[in-house]
């Protein structure tokens, strides 16, 4: 299948968008909501459905804390990097709200300093475009490979086809080899962990 590129430079018509939000770092329930409202209130964005909100286990080792996710499907009138614009925007301000000068902050640990995330807004689905640009690539490439963004994602939207794979979120969660562990939030703390005999 040959590659596609999308062309930015041409105005958008609407289209269905599915952004991925997630934060490990101090009012983590709080951030993903202000973040969700800061989207319903840009021109050009309306929200049309979010997830629940999970509790996922952090993903490699540049994080310990867990992070809370959830996935908004929008419909937008803005172009890819018109909406990669929004989505850093507000990661920037609720960073300053924060009181940190970026999303990403370092924070004192046991062994030194760890990484932590305040926000985070990822373009995960742009209608049935593949987006492939030096600051944006949509489909993410390691989405097939992440539980936090398909968990949320099989909740609101199972059918929908990744438009490189042919596949849908659904067949694609199902094949997931080692994922990592994810939990409705507010449930972790009352599921024990496995024991094996």
């Amino acid at each position: 299948m040959p590659e596609e590129r999308y062309d930015d430079s041409q105005k958008a018509t609407w289209v269905r968008a599915y952004i991925g939000l997630g934060s490990n770092d101090g009012d983590r329930l709080g951030f993903v909501q202000q973040a969700m409202q800061l989207l319903k209130d840009y021109p050009g964005i309306e929200v049309v459905e979010c997830s629940s909100l999970y509790e996922t286990e952090p993903v490699g080792n540049d994080y310990v804390e867990w992070f809370v996710n959830a996935v908004a499907a929008v419909e937008t009138s803005l172009t890819p990097l018109e909406l990669l614009d929004v989505c850093r925007e507000i990661e920037k301000r609720l960073a300053a709200l924060a009181g940190a000068s970026a999303p990403v902050v370092f924070r004192e640990g046991l062994e030194g300093q760890i990484k932590a995330r305040i926000i985070d807004l990822d373009i995960l689905f742009y209608g049935d475009k593949r987006v492939k640009m030096p600051e944006l690539l949509v489909p993410p490439t390691d989405l097939t490979k992440r539980a936090f963004a398909l968990v949320p994602l099989l909740e609101i939207a199972p059918e929908l086809e990744h438009p490189s794979l042919g596949k849908t979120v659904a067949e694609i969660h199902e094949n997931l080899l080692a994922p990592e562990q994810v939990f409705l939030y507010g449930t972790r703390d009352s599921c024990p962990d496995f024991e094996m005999e």
